[in-house]
């Protein structure tokens, strides 16, 4: 969109947008509305006319806890005290300067001596892009050894986020690099996604060497030759993944598994699973993001089952809001009905 085009114009063709996702919901599937909503968590005009459209805010705030890292740490104690433990997100994705890189992981320390301040109990997801990985492979490590050295005084740990394929490689080297340096080793994990062919390779993988991974579905638009089109076959590789996970050979080399999903069946799937398999409880969790079925991680965690809230935070909340409402239908009849409103 031209820079000077009118704010009311851009109003107008966010609503339209708004508009034609809903049809194409009804009349094409999940398939495309999910290609028009990862389009749209891309696109500076969309961004720009979202955040400066003030209900927009007030609607994603509903899967946001806040601007600040205190808003996020009194997030965090509301659902500790529901008996859920956190993992704590600073919003921000695909820095291009040094400068920005190092501001993000100032951020991300502040946030973990609150943590350990307030006695919150958390762990920390980070972007490798917010830390500079496009930057310079140097510079990402540099930064992320900063952060595993607080967490270590602070005594919390770190996951490292996954996103788009472009960089799966290269935050899988860096994750194995920073694990296997002797202080940092129990304190750093990985994330895997579901909907990528290549993952059962990686699942393998990481299996043999005992990492610490939450497996999620996928969140980012990927070519049909990387990632499965069809939301069944993303689902039934994640619950084959899952079960893997849970192999007698991952228990015995030490993965902790996290299974990062809201699809009941998945969930039941996999307690169906331990249960037969004599599997204990407290050998792996299930995460789920904040504002989304919270009715469900009352009941997991009333059923005995770890659960982990994934809890952003932050001024960058576009495109994270973005891939939430292209995740679930619901989420966007969330989002539309409450616009109106």
């Amino acid at each position: 969109m031209h820079p000077n085009r009118s704010f009311f114009t851009r109003i107008l063709l966010f609503f339209a947008t708004a508009t034609i996702t809903t049809i194409v919901l009804y009349r094409n599937g999940e398939r495309w509305l999910r290609s028009l909503l990862l389009y749209l968590s891309t696109a500076d005009w969309a961004r720009q006319t979202a955040t400066s459209f003030p209900p927009a805010w007030q609607v994603a705030s509903r899967f946001i806890a806040g601007e600040t890292s205190q808003d996020a740490i009194r997030v965090s104690q509301e659902v500790n005290q529901l008996g859920l433990s956190v993992t704590l997100n600073y919003l921000g994705e695909s820095v291009d300067t040094p400068k920005d890189a190092a501001a993000a992981r100032e951020a991300i320390i502040q946030l973990m001596q609150q943590i350990h301040q307030y006695g919150v109990n958390a762990t920390v997801s980070v972007k490798p892009t917010q830390l500079g990985i496009h930057i310079s492979p140097d510079i990402v490590h540099e930064n992320l050894q900063q952060l595993l050295t607080a967490a270590e005084k602070y005594d919390t740990r770190i996951r490292i986020d996954m996103e788009d394929s472009h960089v799966t490689d290269t935050t899988l080297n860096l994750y194995r690099r920073l694990r296997d340096e002797d202080q940092f080793g129990h304190r750093v994990g990985i994330v895997i996604q579901a909907y990528l062919y290549r993952t059962e390779a990686d699942i393998q993988a990481l299996i043999q060497e005992g990492a610490w991974v939450r497996l999620c579905k996928g969140a980012y638009k990927e070519p049909h030759e990387l990632a499965f089109p069809e939301k069944a076959d993303t689902d039934a590789n994640f619950l084959s993944l899952s079960k893997q996970m849970l192999s007698e050979e991952s228990r015995r080399r030490g993965m902790y598994p996290c299974f990062a999903t809201h699809d009941e069946k998945l969930i039941r799937a996999i307690i169906q699973h331990a249960r037969q398999e004599q599997i204990d409880k407290n050998a792996f969790e299930f995460q789920m993001l904040y504002g989304v079925r919270r009715d469900l991680q009352q009941e997991m965690s009333t059923e005995g089952y770890r659960v982990r809230v994934y809890i952003p935070y932050g001024t960058a909340w576009y495109p994270y809001f973005m891939r939430r409402l292209a995740e679930r239908p619901a989420n966007l009849y969330f989002f539309l009905s409450n616009l109106v409103r």
